[in-house]
């Protein structure tokens, strides 16, 4: 069972930054995609930042040019820096995993979620 650790969260006032951290049990190029979800109370889960293989990187609107996520191969670790933090950043971070599997969907693993907290 592959397993996803994330680290980094905590509290932080606003225009600060946090560096969010998400180590995987499962070599890193196993995977197709590294991914950064977050989810504020009452809303949906939605997409922060994407970083494939090949290295096409995605970001929204919302965190473009704040936010900015990295790969290092050698300890298995995906990282979202997060710089100019706002209130609406606040919300519990998730690191997900894509694997292709040949012949069948995709798997994705999600790691347990990491409350990140900016205070105005």
């Amino acid at each position: 069972q592959v397993q996803l650790v994330e680290s980094g969260g905590g509290l932080v006032q606003s225009g600060g930054s946090l560096r969010l951290s998400c180590t995987t049990s499962k070599s890193i190029i196993t995977f197709y995609a590294m991914a950064w979800y977050r989810q504020a109370p009452g809303k949906q889960r939605e997409l922060v930042a994407t970083l494939t293989t090949d290295d096409i990187i995605d970001y929204p609107n919302s965190v473009k040019g704040r936010f900015t996520i990295s790969r290092d191969n050698a300890k298995n670790t995906v990282y979202l820096q997060m710089n100019s933090l706002k209130p609406e950043d606040t919300a519990v971070y998730y690191c997900n995993a894509e694997e292709i599997i040949f012949g069948g969907p995709s798997r994705n693993y999600w790691g347990q979620g990491i409350q990140v907290t900016v205070s105005s």
